[in-house]
């Protein structure tokens, strides 16, 4: 499996500051609560958390921004050395500064200060752009992307462009694979009756995509989910929330136009990018949003990856070193069909990625009997790594995945609904280090003895005919 292919996200960085308290009083002099602090975190916002975001499992990721000598530049440095590739151009004054103050996990005033120009970019940028698989224009209205415009028109041009837009920021380029825009920026940025029904923002997303000759926009309804709109369609598609989601939903956008990105550039339609960006983005506001400290506790090894990401065993190992989650599921995978598929995007959502552990073609003929596999190892594996929920295969050569597991060691090991948990040998040796075996719902109806024995049924038909 080739690893995850890299991209460019090019837009305004920020640096975002939460000043966290308690408040059980009003001041004396004014009717305004008086908030005790207890503690302060500082991180790259805009673009800065959509790069950081894109970079998660591995990816190599090229931010282009706008910095300057101030001390908020050197924050957002510090906070991305390591993540991603910093592809800076010149700002003239100093770089912006969002600072939320919150009451019990409650925004009760948000605080801006500093802004300046962006420069023009030099030629390591568009080295970087020409050579991009997507591309992500972060836009938060301070104009990084009109600097580069000429260049991001070429690049639509080539390759899956995503925008997210501002209403105080420069309008996407022509032929933009996908808009993003909330349902607040929708209304701005095209009010129409100003209703917020779903036909109402279909209205303003075809409007939009006319406007910018785009390819398509998604305006994002939160808990209603995105709406895709294409123009000149006249039925747009809904993609809903996988669940509700409680937590904070600062920085749900980036991580909802990152996704997005992320997919494309690995080769999925844009209607498999929203899925799984919206599901994405609920589980991130489900962690916290952006205030979650784990986004930021631990720092990735700088650039690509030292293993490639087809080696199962070192993308466990960086997963697991960043704090994040691993989750495994196993099995033949002979002919992979709607109850394998469904399993496994269920179980990508789990963690930070899913390694398919595969039996080998002896492992398959031993416990399947004569004819099988219809498919040998490499055909099965390269089937399983060109599925988006998949992020790495480990073949096996035993009759069950014990000893596999003992080296990836996975946070989280997942079967279909037709096992229960107390039945998988696996459970035990997954005890040894803290994991735990899940069952998953399953599709019922859908098995590769199924598919055989249908395919045997009516190629005996056809010869009979």
């Amino acid at each position: 499996m080739t690893g995850p292919h890299p991209l460019v996200v090019v837009g305004d960085v920020l640096l975002d500051e939460d000043i966290e308290g308690v408040s059980t009083r009003l001041a004396p002099d004014a009717p305004a609560p008086v908030v005790d602090v207890t503690g302060d975190r500082r991180h790259p916002g805009g673009a800065g958390l959509a790069a950081a975001l894109a970079a998660r499992g591995g990816r190599d990721v090229v931010l282009v921004t706008a910095l300057g000598d101030d001390e908020a530049s050197e924050a957002v440095r510090r906070g991305l050395r390591g993540r991603v590739r910093l592809l800076e151009i010149p700002l003239d004054g100093t770089l912006p500064v969002k600072t939320r103050v919150l009451a019990g996990g409650r925004p009760v005033v948000r605080i801006d200060r500093g802004g300046g120009t962006p420069g023009e970019p030099g030629d390591a940028v568009r080295e970087a752009l020409a050579g991009a698989h997507a591309v992500l224009v972060a836009d938060y209205g301070r104009h990084t992307a009109g600097a580069l415009r000429p260049l991001l028109e070429d690049a639509a041009r080539r390759t899956p462009l995503v925008w997210d837009p501002h209403p105080q920021g420069d309008p996407p380029v022509p032929g933009a694979r996908l808009v993003t825009p909330n349902a607040a920026e929708a209304r701005v940025l095209h009010p129409g009756s100003g209703e917020t029904t779903l036909g109402a923002y279909a209205e303003r997303g075809a409007r939009l995509a006319e406007r910018w000759r785009a390819a398509g926009v998604a305006v994002t309804l939160g808990e209603r989910g995105v709406l895709l709109v294409r123009p000149g369609s006249g039925t747009p598609m809904l993609v809903p929330v996988p669940y509700r989601a409680a937590g904070d939903p600062c920085g749900a956008g980036d991580c909802f136009a990152a996704t997005t990105t992320a997919a494309l550039a690995d080769g999925l339609l844009p209607e498999e990018a929203l899925q799984r960006a919206v599901a994405e983005a609920a589980a991130f506001v489900a962690a916290g949003g952006a205030g979650n400290p784990g986004l930021w506790r631990t720092e990735p090894a700088p650039g690509p990856a030292a293993e490639p990401a087809h080696d199962a065993f070192g993308l466990a190992e960086r997963v697991r070193s960043r704090g994040g989650t691993v989750v495994a599921t196993g099995g033949c995978f002979d002919l992979v069909h709607a109850g394998h598929v469904g399993l496994l995007e269920s179980a990508r959502r789990i963690g930070d990625c899913l390694i398919v552990c595969l039996n080998s073609d002896a492992s398959v003929a031993r416990r399947k009997g004569p004819g099988r596999p219809l498919n040998p190892a490499a055909d099965r594996a390269r089937v399983l790594a060109a599925l988006g929920s998949v992020d790495a295969v480990a073949v096996f050569e035993e009759d069950t995945p014990e000893a596999v597991l003992a080296r990836l060691r996975p946070d989280v090991w997942v079967k279909g609904g037709d096992y229960s948990v107390q039945d998988l040998p696996e459970a035990e040796v997954l005890r040894t280090w803290g994991g735990q075996a899940v069952v998953l719902p399953y599709l019922d109806g859908r098995s590769t003895t199924l598919l055989a024995r249908r395919a045997a049924v009516a190629a005996e038909a056809a010869l009979r005919s």
